[in-house]
């Protein structure tokens, strides 16, 4: 089954992109899904679109208090945590490595991957405790593959693909899934930024020809966190039009 009546979703990075569209769908298909991201106005955009129940959390992921404390709230507000998607995310910045940046460094795995960390650790519990629960993670292109001149996001992205594995085997018995999503090349404001020469030269590595829409990664992560995926965990899943398995550089 892939409804979510009466179930309790999070979703962070929940304002735009992938996020946003997850959150749409959950609500759409009865989940009560709580919304985390930086942006309270674009929050409460997402709440206006969404078709079901919602409920605002603004928190900068990266900062641990603030993460713990939207978590919290979420609870207080619909219950526990049935479904966790740690969809927060920071491309950080292209530098050769010996100039890359230590704060943006930091930062990035800040966001990446220690926030993914400190909200599995917050909800995993109580998933274990009621021998039921779904993870899922946003990893990357850069979760299976290197990436020239972003060390940051390759060494993040790698490293939420470790955390959901080495969560997956521990909840197993217990019941709870952990799963890795890898979108491509998605329509977001991250892949804007890059610039319309960019967008034509990722177009023509995919071998669909096209750059995916955050709504086609939302059908997967939707599968991946309901019942119908209850077979699934410790999976790194790509929705990229072919590109992870298919090109080899």
């Amino acid at each position: 089954m892939t409804g979510f009546a009466g179930r309790h979703v999070v979703v962070t990075g929940a304002s735009s992109g992938i996020g946003r569209a997850t959150a749409i769908l959950l609500a759409a298909r009865g989940a009560k899904v709580s919304l985390i991201a930086r942006r309270a106005e674009a929050i409460e955009a997402v709440r206006a679109a969404a078709d079901g129940e919602t409920f605002a959390a603004p928190a900068d992921v990266s900062h641990r208090a603030a993460l713990l404390a939207a978590l919290a709230a979420a609870e207080l507000a619909f219950g526990p945590i049935d479904g966790l998607f740690a969809n927060a995310g920071t491309g950080g910045a292209f530098a050769p490595f010996s100039d890359y940046d230590d704060a943006v460094f930091e930062a990035v795995l800040r966001t990446n991957l220690l926030a993914p960390f400190w909200a599995m650790k917050q909800v995993l519990p109580g998933m274990i405790a009621r021998r039921r629960g779904a993870i899922l993670v946003t990893g990357s292109l850069a979760s299976e593959r290197g990436m020239a001149q972003n060390p940051g996001y390759v060494a993040s992205k790698h490293g939420v693909l470790g955390l959901v594995r080495a969560v997956a085997i521990e909840a197993a018995p217990h019941c709870v899934r952990a799963n890795c999503i890898v979108p491509g090349f998605i329509e977001t404001e991250m892949l804007a930024n890059l610039g319309e020469g960019a967008l034509a030269a990722m177009n023509a590595r995919t071998p669909q020809g096209r750059t995916g829409r955050p709504e086609e990664v939302a059908e997967v992560a939707a599968f991946l966190l309901s019942d119908a995926a209850s077979h699934v965990t410790g999976q790194s899943w790509a929705v990229d039009g072919g590109i992870l398995n298919t090109l080899s550089v």
